[in-house]
């Protein structure tokens, strides 16, 4: 029988009071094990002062993020003229080239990470819209996930699969959705062979992407059965937020699914260990 691990993360903790208690709602119930958080989000005191100390077990990543948010360090690069971020991606893909650019990067996240490390010591590096997945800038991370001893790194490989929900089709973003899938497997196929030169782990595939804004438990589900039967660690990035108004709000929707117990028993039924990768560290 194969070895399948499954890491349910929520992304974005310590972005809002509301992200930080989906994730200990979530984590109480069970299948969410795993949360990366921003160094620079507006909730991150809460996040490690009053969440993190309820959540002994819980995995922690950091979510490094130049896309959204005030800078910690001065990146005059990065940011606009109030430290502001103003980088979009295809402009990190083209700067990340520079030299000068890839230095003030790599001292934000440095930052980022020392931040954290005062809090916790995390078990894996992701981030904020996959500007990591970025094979120049992916090369800066690797290194400092080896200076600080950070076992894990996320990849970004997704088998293309689809959910029989036509509606989740017919929308504008999935197309688009579908572009970012063949580039971050193209990137992630760079990737993967600069990691052979260093001590750090990964995982084996990545579900969220194809359908980035309409997760629920089909999306995960479905996206597990399309996977082959071998030893593999899959990661299932959601973005979970408890708001106190608005429940059709998709954030909402995907705080749902780590109150499932239908999709945790599905996720058993399909052999799959739930876990973190603090404990595979």
């Amino acid at each position: 029988m194969a070895d399948k691990k499954f890491i349910l993360n929520a992304d974005d903790f310590g972005m809002s009071v509301d992200y930080n208690r989906a994730v200990l709602q979530g984590y109480g119930v069970g299948i969410l094990k795993s949360a990366s958080i921003c160094a620079n989000g507006k909730a991150f005191d809460s996040a490690v002062n009053e969440i993190l100390p309820e959540c002994p077990n819980l995995g922690i990543g950091v979510h490094l993020n130049i896309i959204e948010g005030e800078a910690i360090t001065k990146c005059n690069l990065l940011t606009d003229d109030n430290g502001k971020f103003n980088q979009g991606y295809l402009a990190l893909i083209l700067k990340s080239k520079n030299k000068s650019f890839r230095q003030q990067i790599e001292n934000e996240f440095r930052a980022q990470i020392e931040k954290v490390i005062k809090y916790v010591q995390p078990d894996h590096i992701d981030s904020h819209v996959h500007t990591h997945a970025i094979p120049e800038i992916f090369k800066i991370v690797i290194r400092l996930a080896k200076e600080y001893n950070i076992p894990y790194i996320r990849t970004q490989y997704e088998k293309f699969y689809m959910i029989p929900n036509f509606s989740k089709h017919l929308c504008f973003g999935y197309p688009i959705n579908i572009i970012k899938v063949i580039l971050l497997n193209y990137f992630t196929c760079k990737n993967k062979k600069i990691l052979k030169d260093f001590p750090i782990k990964t995982n084996d595939y990545l579900i969220g992407v194809g359908y980035t804004g309409m997760m629920d438990n089909s999306s995960i589900e479905y996206g597990l059965e399309a996977l082959p039967e071998e030893d593999m660690i899959v990661e299932a990035l959601i973005h979970p937020c408890k708001y106190l108004s608005n429940t059709q709000n998709q954030h909402f929707k995907e705080f749902l699914i780590t109150q499932s117990k239908e999709i945790e028993n599905k996720i058993f039924r399909l052999g799959f260990e739930v876990t973190n990768y603090k404990v595979l560290r």
